[in-house]
Formats: C-alpha cells, structure tokens, sequence
C-alpha cells in the first residue's frame, strides 16, 4: 500500500474505518483513498471530476484492491451512487476549492449518499493569517480564476462556517482536532498554485496571460516556502 500522509492518518485514527464502505470526495492524488484501504475500508468509491486525477488514483492504489476500490468520475453535485449507501464520507483539502454555492450543493449531495447515523470527516485550511506571504499567490489564483471562470479558485472557510453549512443538512460536529499548525507551504506547493495561474493565462489574451504568468512566477521565487496557517479536522455524525 502507499504511503499515507500523516494528515490523513490522524483525521482517520479516531474514526470506525474497518469494514466500512466510504466516499473520498474530491480524490485528488488519492491521499485518503489509500488512507481508508490502509485502515481496512470494505469498499471506498473515489470520487473526483478530474480524469488525471482519477488516473492517479488507479495507478497509485488499484493494484490489488480491484474488489475493494471504484475510482468514479463525476461531479460532487450529483453523483451515480446510491441513496444512502455509504457509511463514511471524507473530504481532504477539498472545501477550500469549492465556491460557497458548489459547497452547498456538495454537502446535499454528500448528505444524501450517506446512510442515516453515517460519519463524515471534513479536513482544510483555516484562513490564513493577514501578514502571511501565500495570500499574494492565492489572490493572484483567484484573481486569474475570477477573470476567466467568474468563480474563485479558493476559499478558505473558518470551521464554524463549515460545521454550520454541514448542520443546514443534518449533520453534527462530533470533534475538532488540528492537523498543522503551522501549514508547511513548500516551494513545490507553491508552484502547484502558481500552475494554476499558469493554466488559466494560456486561455486569455498574452497581453493579459503573460503578466499573470510572470507574476506567478516571481511570487514563487520571493516567497520560496512559508510556514503559516492551520489545518484542521472535523468529525461529523448524520441524524438518524
């Protein structure tokens, strides 16, 4: 099995895992979908919209969980899994990149794969602080984003917002942790977010991209890494 984070495995360590049939939401790079076959998940469908990502996924932990794994591709807002069928859902570093009105729809959709008296573990970035470096990177993120989406790239949610979205659905906060604090923002970090901007100017205008693109840049290499910020962990239980 792969490594696992040791974000994942301390968000997971007080969780009912082993025999579980569970839902990464927004898989990613497949963090937490190795986490839960690691910790003995019967089942864990890996959901994420991205088909490199779901590729990842497949290299990365298919081998040898073919019973135990489906990688699916589809949107957070409306998935092809069935009305409560899941015990666990957990969403790692996915809230920050969801808008508020796609977080919503997210937590409704979320809310209604899970079985009644389900568990979901939600962990993210706290807003970071005012003086911290990054925020010029990700303001810049959102900027581009803004610019050609309409929509930010990233927001950043305190906890008590999520816990109340989560609550508007019928979920309770059973605990919080921290899982960093401070956030280690590496340089390779920060050239994954200066990538992002990279990829949104290649669709403007060069008159507009190429600046953009050189700000990214320069940003990356003045800030260099950052440590800044938190990183926490809620635990949720769905009313029965």
């Amino acid at each position: 099995m792969d490594s696992v984070p040791e974000t994942v495995t301390a968000a997971l360590a007080d969780r009912q895992v082993e025999g579980q049939v569970c839902l990464e939401a927004g898989a990613g790079v497949g963090n937490t979908t190795a986490g839960l076959l690691a910790a003995g998940a019967e089942r864990v469908y890996a959901v994420t919209n991205d088909a490199d990502h779901a590729a990842v996924v497949r290299e990365r932990v298919g081998d040898g969980n073919a019973d135990r794994l489906a990688v699916v591709e589809a949107d957070l807002r409306s998935t092809p899994l069935s009305t409560d069928s899941v015990d666990l859902v957990t969403a790692h570093g996915l809230c920050n990149v969801l808008p508020p009105a796609d977080l919503d729809a997210a937590a409704a959709e979320l809310t209604r794969v899970t079985k009644p008296d389900g568990h979901l573990v939600v962990d993210d970035y706290a807003v970071p602080p005012a003086g911290a470096a990054v925020n010029r990177l990700f303001a810049l993120e959102n900027a581009a984003a803004q610019v050609v989406d309409g929509r930010p790239a990233l927001t950043f949610y305190p906890p008590a917002v999520l816990a109340a979205v989560f609550a508007d659905h019928g979920w309770t906060v059973e605990r919080k942790k921290t899982l960093l604090e401070p956030v280690p923002w590496t340089e390779a970090h920060l050239d994954a977010h200066a990538e992002v901007v990279r990829e949104y100017a290649e669709m403007l205008p060069d008159s507009l991209g190429e600046p953009l693109a050189a700000m990214a840049e320069d940003l990356v290499s003045a800030i260099g890494s950052e440590r800044t910020g938190t990183m926490y962990s809620l635990a949720f239980r769905l009313a029965e």
